[in-house]
């Protein structure tokens, strides 16, 4: 039986807010004005003149106003009132006067009374609604917290497991740059000597040229785990980009020998601060994938020039294009998903030059030409301090 009173009252007081504010405060007040006068008129009818009408309309204005919202309706409802008791319950009946003793002072009472009722019942109102929106804040507020250590956790634990990852490929590394750099080194020798037969020349440089890959493979590895955990110190120093480029082209040219790669160069003189050897890396990563990965091996070129306050490289090919992919991958900073030996090492490469160069405060970039090939382009800051 209470659950469905408390339910019928749930109902009501639901159906009640549905109505518009200004219709369901002028009903309520007219509602009881006229259930405090029929009511006060029963009771003169057995009272006749001492009745306690007045009691009767305060009790109704206190309602009024603890079910109204705001002083408006409360206080409409306390001058009401006070006319209806002089008009229709006090001596002389039906007309209104102020000629009884004591009558003005009794009704400013009691409109002043009416009035601080009013005053009282919105102000308590008011704080349980604060009470209410407190309680919701609180609530939210503790839900977010939660949310927020929730994501907090996630967060360290995909740090730790990135950690660990990266570690692991460090140490990893660390361990296979000795025996490729011994096999490669090996078979170097093996090269030169007189007494080995054409087949076998053959197959040796193909072991150089594959150990020579996985070499450069590992130190970009060891180069973009050290960038992302901040083990890897810049040694900036003032250098020109020219000098750089012409150390990676060399380097290029004698692991590629049959490749033609050309330098570009503008009257600019590109001086500025940089970590040398990093740089250089960069640039030796962008050519090589332009030979193994471009499928054109005749029109590489680098071409280093100065754009506003950078100074800019740019590799450019006429080979087959990059995939969406690819480059929806280096827009975004991430390693390419790449499978199957043609793009083996393109993604880890690319992303050892995007960590270099953000580290250097620079920007990484790469599109397809119009005519066929592709550019890849990175800046550095030629004016002022490199942001690190």
């Amino acid at each position: 039986m209470k659950d469905r009173l408390w339910a019928c009252w749930r109902w009501l007081e639901e159906r009640y807010y549905r109505v518009p504010a200004i219709p369901r405060n002028l009903g309520v007040t007219a509602l009881f004005l006229w259930e405090a006068y029929y009511a006060s008129g029963i009771l003169i009818g057995h009272t006749g003149g001492e009745n306690n009408s007045a009691l009767i309309f305060v009790l109704a204005v206190a309602l009024i106003s603890l079910l109204t919202t705001g002083y408006f309706y409360g206080i409409v409802a306390s001058i009401v009132g006070a006319l209806f008791i002089n008009i229709y319950f006090m001596e002389p009946y039906e007309v209104f006067s102020l000629s009884r003793t004591g009558y003005p002072v009794a009704m400013l009472s009691m409109l002043t009374v009416s009035c601080m009722v009013c005053a009282l019942t919105a102000r308590v109102k008011k704080q349980a609604t604060e009470a209410v929106r407190r309680e919701k804040n609180t609530k939210a507020l503790y839900e977010q917290n939660e949310k927020l250590n929730a994501e907090k956790a996630a967060i360290q634990l995909q740090s730790e497991r990135i950690a660990i990852r990266e570690s692991i490929l460090r140490a990893v590394s660390h361990d296979l740059r000795t025996p490729l750099t011994s096999i490669s080194g090996a078979a170097s020798v093996l090269l030169e000597s007189p007494d080995i037969s054409e087949k076998n020349v053959s197959m040796l440089s193909d072991i150089k040229q594959d150990a020579d890959s996985l070499i450069v493979m590992v130190e970009n590895l060891l180069s973009v785990t050290r960038v992302r955990d901040g083990t890897m110190s810049l040694k900036m120093r003032e250098e020109l980009l020219e000098e750089v480029a012409g150390d990676a082209l060399l380097t290029t040219r004698r692991r590629f020998p049959d490749c033609k790669v050309e330098l570009e160069l503008t009257e600019d003189i590109l001086y500025l601060p940089m970590d040398p050897l990093l740089i250089r890396q960069v640039m030796v990563n962008l050519l090589e994938n332009a030979i193994r990965h471009s499928g054109d091996q005749e029109h590489i070129k680098m071409r280093l020039y100065r754009r506003d306050d950078w100074a800019v490289a740019e590799v450019e090919d006429q080979g087959r294009g990059l995939s969406p992919e690819v480059l929806q991958a280096v827009r975004a900073g991430e390693t390419m998903p790449l499978n199957g030996d043609a793009t083996r090492g393109m993604g880890i490469g690319l992303s050892v030059c995007q960590s270099i160069i953000k580290a250097h405060g620079g920007f990484f970039a790469a599109e397809n030409r119009r005519t066929g090939g592709a550019v890849f382009r990175f800046g550095l800051p030629a004016e002022g301090e490199s942001a690190i």
